[in-house]
């Protein structure tokens, strides 16, 4: 089955916003540095996404020139696409570049895990892609609501419990790059 590795929304947006936190964001580098290394000795295509809102004035406004790959990973990718959904399918021609591929897996990495990760992986599993949510490669930060705060962790652990078995395979990248390892050979 033909994969191709998503890098959704690893941009330089995020550290603009008020809610980034490096010491999250360490580990999250590492698993993504990794796995984007191994879909390249594994010849696996990488499609980069990019989350923009023109006219919002923020950090995802394209006009503060912060649209753009997540310093550290600005390798060069086989398509980017840029999106205003939360989901990558909805407002990209991302499906279509897919099929024309050949394309049947995905495998799901990038920021924000609970967002634009997750509701890309529904969308995928709806549209007939298989999916493997390489979720430690997915970063996310404390979100509060009503005076509670949910820490990160609890977040990508509910996050896993709801798409596991449903929608995705949940998988480490020490496991996925092993898998394109062997099926590179």
């Amino acid at each position: 089955m033909r994969t191709a590795l998503l890098l959704v929304d690893v941009q330089a947006s995020f550290p603009a916003r008020d809610y980034w936190d490096e010491r999250l964001a360490m580990p999250w580098r590492e698993h993504q540095r990794t796995l984007l290394d191994a879909a390249g000795a594994a010849d696996i295509p990488v499609v980069r996404i990019l989350h923009e809102a023109p006219g919002s004035d923020g950090p995802f406004d394209p006009a503060h020139g912060l649209v753009r790959p997540l310093a550290g990973f600005e390798d060069a990718c086989h398509v980017t696409f840029h999106k205003r959904a939360h989901n990558a399918f909805t407002d990209t021609a991302l499906e279509d570049w897919l099929r024309e591929h050949g394309i049947e897996k995905l495998a799901i990495s990038g920021i924000r895990t609970e967002q634009c990760c997750e509701t890309t992986t529904r969308v995928a599993a709806d549209l007939g892609f298989g999916v493997d949510f390489v979720s430690e490669a997915t970063l996310t930060f404390p979100m509060t609501r009503h005076g509670r705060t949910w820490p990160a962790e609890e977040i990508r652990a509910r996050t896993e419990l709801v798409l596991e078995e449903r929608f995705a395979r949940i998988v480490d990248v020490a496991t996925l790059a092993g898998e394109w390892r062997r099926d590179a050979v």
